[in-house]
């Protein structure tokens, strides 16, 4: 969750968005059809010319229609470019779609404008896409910080990115005006492989921006406070806000997720304005309030997996029933790093472009170094795990094997195997 305390001052809409905060920054619907298993791997299948996205050789990288010229900082890959366009969030009656509704239905019933209508606005369906600015410049993100690595971002080429926070639309609809408004949608983060982490994941926050009048005028003596203490603005850091701005921003957030939270687990371009912004991970909400144990589950075609959530009411309570658990099969693989340039998610996406969602875990056992050589060895253990149907150890071997071959010619490592 990403809680922050955002201004504005731009009279022009032309300055940048101004962001002080804590913590890392994240951030008409189609009916579900019956589609193959998703959980097949990658090198014994094809992929469907009805993805949205795909690459196109050396030429370009084709996504959601446009094409994006390729170059050093390209890495995204066919398995994850699979993914854009499915929008599970916006599909009706998945778990993602409920847990949207759920919170915009909060939202519109606690937060009223002055017409009678829904204070904020919902945009779930922005673009993916978007540029290396809007992901990371636009929210005053330093140039060398770390989280605008190769590693742990897809890019698709220096200038563009697959978002990896619902945030990277914050300027854009704060400069059109907007001050209240949920933006729902899926991310992209290079990460590690385990029950509770994927690569594609969905996001929804909100943002709410007030004016000195809205946020003082309830305020006894209101009219002798202001937003902002003496200061001096740079194009990296803004004003100092005043003690009291601050508490009322604290305050006014608190209560906005209080009650959020009290709603789903039960009782358990603007001017001058500061506001207060929040980030969800829509697939950990679902994971603990419908009981889901394995992340890979919210992209299963299953019928019985589907069919739990297909429910008359948004708010009705859904306790996940759990599909046979079929056994796991654990195989190691160990291998000399080369001297450079190496990563630890590199090695995560190639596992998951060959094994696909058949791998449940990936976990580093043994690092060891040579006393003499000084060279560093991994060794992974690799868990296999379908989710609709027993794997046996041949067919778990032919994937096993394909990652061995990969990741000696495409990480430059030296195998133990």
């Amino acid at each position: 969750m990403v809680l922050f305390v955002q201004h504005i001052k731009n009279p022009a809409m032309a300055a940048s968005m101004q962001i002080l905060g804590c913590g890392r920054m994240v951030p008409s619907w189609g009916l579900l059809g019956r589609r193959p298993s998703s959980f097949s791997p990658a090198w014994c299948r094809r992929i469907s010319s009805g993805f949205a996205a795909s690459t196109s050789g050396t030429d370009a990288v084709e996504v959601l229609g446009k094409s994006y010229l390729p170059d050093d900082y390209t890495n995204v890959t066919k398995k994850i470019l699979s993914k854009v366009g499915e929008n599970l969030h916006n599909q009706r009656h998945h778990p993602l779609w409920l847990m949207k509704e759920r919170v915009k239905d909060h939202f519109y019933k606690q937060y009223i404008g002055r017409f009678g209508t829904p204070l904020f606005s919902v945009y779930d369906d922005m673009p993916p896409v978007v540029t290396v600015e809007q992901n990371f410049d636009r929210l005053l993100i330093p140039k060398d910080h770390p989280s605008r690595k190769k590693g742990d971002n897809y890019y698709l080429n220096r200038t563009h990115i697959l978002r990896a926070h619902t945030s990277a639309h914050q300027w854009d609809l704060m400069h059109s005006g907007l001050d209240a408004f949920l933006v729902v949608g899926d991310v992209y983060r290079r990460d590690q492989i385990d029950s509770t982490h994927y690569p594609v994941f969905h996001q929804l926050e909100g943002v709410r921006l007030f004016s000195d009048h809205e946020l003082f005028s309830n305020v006894g003596g209101g009219e002798s406070f202001c937003l902002f203490e003496q200061g001096h603005r740079t194009p990296h850091k803004q004003e100092t806000h005043t003690m009291e701005a601050a508490r009322l921003m604290e305050h006014s957030l608190k209560v906005a997720l209080t009650k959020l939270v009290a709603h789903l687990f039960g009782d358990a371009g603007a001017e001058n304005k500061i506001g207060w912004a929040f980030g969800l991970g829509l697939e950990r909400l679902a994971m603990i309030l419908y009981g889901i144990p394995d992340i890979r589950l919210f992209w299963s075609k299953d019928e019985r997996f589907l069919k739990q959530f297909h429910v008359p009411h948004i708010n009705q309570r859904i306790q996940f029933q759990p599909l046979s658990k079929y056994p796991p099969v654990i195989n190691d693989i160990s291998f000399w790093l080369p001297s450079e340039k190496y990563s630890e998610n590199d090695f995560y996406d190639l596992v998951r472009t060959i094994g696909g969602d058949v791998v449940e875990k990936v976990h580093l056992i043994d690092e060891y170094t040579h006393p003499k050589t000084k060279r560093t060895s991994h060794c992974y253990e690799i868990t296999y795990r379908h989710l609709e149907k027993t794997l046996t150890q041949k067919e778990v071997n032919c994937i096993h094997k394909s990652i061995e071959e990969s990741v000696v010619q495409k990480l430059g490592v030296e195998g133990r195997f």
